[in-house]
């Protein structure tokens, strides 16, 4: 069913821009209804929602992806420094300085680094990845730090396995499973910060072709054409819907593996 729900978002946003042009405005009357020529009728500029909806979708999922990925790739590596320090002060050295960020508000953050940067993508991206490193680095360094001390561990230690093949193995598959837990809630509410900027102004252009703008703008039309603010919307709850439940099916899998010290 995950997959499923992904399917229609991703897709949109990988194939959308090779199935239809870029949409231009003034193509019909600002909030047509429906018909042949545009099956969802047009927004306030007179662009078609269909077009806007098969283009918006790049910015909207590629913006709260890449900032994922980037903060994970950041704080997990902190995470994994950490848990795996022999002395307690290199931990506390690794850990402590991303406390001062955690009670820093998100969008505060966003908006400061959209002002200083004039509302680029790449930078509304990396202060999306800022705010949720902290997080990230916490999760990973205490399910690595209960993986290390748990009794399948000590099996491995007294079967004589090395620290390095323990860690890249028992200890690597243990942090797997609430990690993916964590991505799926990690990119909904990227998702939700990208397109709240996105909405506040503070990121892409006010006539991008963007889901999130796409639902600024189509607001004030609301009563005339639904569609353009369902239409977009309606892909960001299918895409988040979609990726927490195959996260929680990956999940579930991994809480079924017998751990190879134990067979």
């Amino acid at each position: 069913m995950g997959a499923v729900l992904l399917a229609l978002p991703v897709g949109a946003a990988v194939l959308g821009p090779l199935l239809t042009d870029a949409p231009a405005a003034g193509v019909s009357a600002p909030y047509a209804a429906g018909d042949a020529r545009h099956p969802l009728g047009t927004d306030g500029l007179g662009r078609d929602v269909l077009a806007l909806l098969l283009h918006g979708g790049r910015s909207a999922l590629g913006m709260a992806l890449g900032a994922v990925a980037l903060a994970y790739a950041a704080g997990g590596l902190l995470g994994l420094l950490a848990a795996s320090a022999r002395r307690r002060w290199a931990d506390e050295l690794l850990i402590r300085p991303l406390d001062v960020l955690l009670p820093l508000p998100s969008l505060l953050v966003i908006s400061v680094v959209a002002v200083g940067w004039r509302g680029s993508p790449a930078a509304i991206a990396v202060a999306v990845a800022a705010v949720n490193v902290p997080p990230v680095a916490r999760l990973v360094r205490a399910a690595a730090l209960d993986a290390a001390s748990s009794p399948v561990t000590e099996a491995l230690r007294l079967r004589g396995e090395t620290r390095t093949r323990i860690q890249l193995g028992h200890i690597a598959r243990s942090v797997a499973a609430p990690v993916a837990a964590d991505i799926g809630t990690r990119v909904t509410l990227a998702v939700f910060l990208v397109g709240s900027a996105n909405f506040l102004g503070l990121g892409l252009n006010p006539t991008a072709p963007d889901w999130a703008v796409s639902i600024a703008r189509g607001r004030e039309g609301l009563l005339l054409q639904p569609w353009a603010v369902l239409a977009p919307a309606t892909m960001l709850v299918l895409f988040t819907v979609g990726l927490n439940l195959l996260a929680d099916r990956l999940l579930g899998r991994s809480r079924h593996r017998t751990p190879e010290a134990l067979r």
